[in-house]
């Protein structure tokens, strides 16, 4: 497997494509922790359902950036990427969204669904060696170039919505690694053989992209790396797992290994035989309502108003403890 580029910002999505994982929830706690560590971080909101982008701005300003995202003043990912979609022009201008100091925000936009209506189309047409297709192929991966040197951070964050579809599939071939958030049921579990398949076929499938590309072309790195697994939202009584959730939770790290890590180490054609012994990054227990004032004042779980102290305070080190892993496993 070629290395990632050492001079380009860290990539990461949380990636599963099955829904009610927590994936935006996660992401956001994520980044605000490596901010407290210190970090540099931009979210990209891929995500047409807008969650991230609805977390953080108010709905009335959000609507306002939708409604005018395809004129002068807008400021949306669609508003980047309308003209290479459409072949009628290069990338837009746009400025990110600053949160907070090393926080930054490019805003989602619910016409992110027409950039994959395009993006299906031009895959093919990267296997036909068409300068179109790779344009609107590495389209979003060159406007977060753009977008991450002029914000100047350590790590750049996708929101992906949970599909197997041709936007997550740019996204992830586009990351430097990826993070699979999951709950403790077997539906989650047994999601992971089709997430393992669909991310070698796609690395494989690039890869033959790659060696017809023509010189000069603009291409995707396309190695994402298997990071680790979060699995999350389980309930703890007396200060133990429930049983379900714990014996999902024994199946979890194998089934990641087995359906996601391999087939990984043979798309890379790498050795499968010694098997990775510390891809849990942490585990998130179900914070209950904290996550939903989280929600509705837009900060971490730590600094919600209201809510247990004490629960508050196990989930900023929870949060605190994966972002270091996170940074060691980038370093």
């Amino acid at each position: 497997m070629p290395p990632n580029n050492p001079t380009k910002t860290k990539r990461i999505v949380l990636f599963n494509h099955k829904g009610g994982v927590g994936k935006t929830t996660l992401t956001v706690n994520l980044a605000y922790a490596l901010v407290n560590a210190g970090k540099r971080v931009l979210l990209i909101d891929t995500d047409p359902q807008c969650s991230m982008s609805s977390f953080f701005l108010e709905e009335k300003f959000l609507d306002k950036m939708l409604d005018e995202s395809e004129g002068d003043t807008g400021n949306t990912l669609w508003t980047a990427i309308k003209p290479v979609s459409e072949g009628s022009g290069t990338l837009a201008d746009i400025k990110p969204e600053r949160i907070r100091d090393g926080l930054f925000l490019a805003v989602g936009d619910i016409r992110l669904s027409e950039y994959e209506n395009s993006l299906a189309e031009c895959w093919n047409l990267c296997l036909s060696r068409n300068r179109r297709g790779y344009l609107c192929t590495t389209a979003l991966s060159r406007l977060v170039d753009d977008l991450a040197k002029a914000t100047k951070v350590d790590f750049v964050f996708f929101d992906a919505g949970p599909n197997i579809g041709p936007l997550n599939r740019a996204i992830l071939l586009d990351c430097s690694h990826f993070i699979v958030p999951a709950a403790c049921d077997l539906f989650s579990s047994r999601a992971l053989k089709t997430l393992g398949y669909a991310l070698s076929e796609w690395i494989t499938t690039w890869q033959r992209v790659t060696e017809m590309a023509p010189d000069g072309t603009a291409l995707l790195d396309g190695t994402p790396k298997l990071m680790g697994f979060i699995p999350q939202g389980f309930r703890v009584y007396g200060g133990r797992m429930a049983n379900a959730p714990l014996v999902a939770l024994s199946t979890l790290g194998p089934r990641v290994i087995d359906f996601v890590w391999k087939p990984l180490q043979q798309a890379y054609g790498q050795p499968a035989k010694e098997r990775p012994t510390k891809l849990k990054l942490g585990e998130v227990k179900d914070l209950g309502i904290l996550v939903t004032e989280s929600q509705k004042q837009g900060q971490p779980i730590w600094d919600v108003s209201g809510g247990n102290a004490a629960s508050k305070a196990e989930s900023k080190k929870v949060f605190a403890d994966i972002a270091k892993r996170m940074i060691e496993a980038t370093a």
